[in-house]
């Protein structure tokens, strides 16, 4: 059977560290896998045990993402995943590419495990649940589909009010010069160094892999209709100052500023009323991903995605650097160039070096809520 989508649905409480395999589909590596390469850097909804990727079979999926071996296996079919994982219950898609759709070869991945009884979770904008065979196999084996980017009825959606402003939580927004430069990554490290700092903070997610990783509020931006798109995200930021009341909620941008086709960040930046932005940009791309030569797509330079930014009155308060298409002997003068970009924001790749200046100049934002 098919559960509702969790879109726009703030989660109910269930259990964490669900054995899952990933099902990348030959994207792992790539920019279409940034699902896959979320669930294995972590997260508390799936604990995952193998990913199924038969172009890089034999290798370490946390090695490839991080650096840093964690055990996960890549392996080539379902069958030797769960030879892998004979505790797994769950089989999530970790392929995101443009338009969410689902390609022939994941589709018989999730047949295969439909047959063997796994519980089916996807974001993609393909509904596994309006796929007949699949819908029946599963319900065969008394298994589930979970489509988290099927969005709730129009009724059970709010609109934008102006309640956000009466939350005192300081609200920064992690914003990107495009698709699939890190964001939501800088925005989990920060989340967690503000902990660390002694700083209560929680993470809004506002895309698929947020709700994957087990996030607490959140919505799906991309699945919700326009009109509710900035009321769902202010009811997300209501409940979780209802619950937590943190210092700091970080929300997670979505798209970019410019990109044509899927500009988000203006939304999210005016319907959470947030008090700085974090710009995430990466240096070694010239045009939007996807879109190499169009008119319109090149990617504006890094010291005009900040003066527009802050043409709607909030402050970049520090940029964020996604270095992985830069040439490992260009990464310190890149990095001088972005920094000549910024003026005097601190300037940082999350991944290699930390969030520890970024923490810090979201810290400057916060008012003593002792007072």
């Amino acid at each position: 059977m098919a559960d509702d989508g969790p879109c726009g649905v703030f989660p109910v409480p269930e259990p964490k560290g669900v054995p899952a395999i990933v099902l990348a589909g030959g994207c792992f590596g790539t920019l279409e896998g940034k699902v896959a390469h979320g669930l294995v850097r972590g997260g508390d909804r799936f604990t995952v045990r193998a990913v199924v990727d038969h172009t890089l079979a034999g290798r370490d999926a946390g090695e490839l993402v991080t650096g840093i071996a964690t055990g996960v296996p890549i392996v080539s079919t379902v069958s030797e995943a769960l030879m892998c994982a004979a505790d797994a219950t769950v089989a999530v898609v970790g392929y995101a590419p443009h338009g969410g759709r689902l390609t022939a070869e994941l589709r018989e991945l999730l047949r295969e495990c439909a047959t063997k009884g796994l519980d089916l979770v996807s974001g993609l904008h393909d509904y596994l649940s309006d796929d007949p065979e699949l819908e029946d196999l599963v319900a065969s084996k008394g298994s589930t589909i979970t489509d988290v980017r099927r969005p709730p009825p129009p009724s059970r959606l709010r609109f934008w009010d102006g309640s956000v402003h009466s939350v005192r939580s300081t609200r920064v927004a992690v914003l990107g010069t495009d698709c699939g430069v890190g964001k939501r990554t800088t925005a989990r490290l920060l989340t967690a160094e503000l902990k660390s700092r002694g700083l209560t903070s929680e993470l809004i997610y506002t895309g698929q892999t947020g709700w994957m990783q087990g996030g607490r509020y959140g919505i799906i931006f991309d699945s919700l209709m326009v009109d509710f798109a900035a009321g769902e995200l202010e009811g997300a930021i209501l409940a979780c100052a209802a619950d937590v009341d943190p210092d700091v909620m970080v929300i997670e941008g979505q798209a970019a500023m410019r990109r044509p086709g899927c500009s988000g960040g203006s939304t999210l930046m005016l319907s959470a009323a947030v008090s700085g932005v974090i710009l995430q940009h990466a240096p070694g791309r010239c045009w939007f991903d996807g879109l190499a030569g169009l008119p319109s797509c090149r990617i504006p330079t890094l010291a005009s995605e900040i003066t527009l930014v802050e043409h709607f009155g909030v402050p970049v308060v520090a940029v964020a650097l996604n270095l992985a298409e830069v040439a490992a002997g260009e990464s310190h003068r890149v990095v001088a160039h972005c920094q000549a970009d910024s003026g005097n924001r601190p300037v940082v790749d999350p991944v290699n070096d930390g969030v520890g200046a970024i923490a810090e100049a979201v810290a400057h934002l916060v008012p003593d809520r002792t007072r």
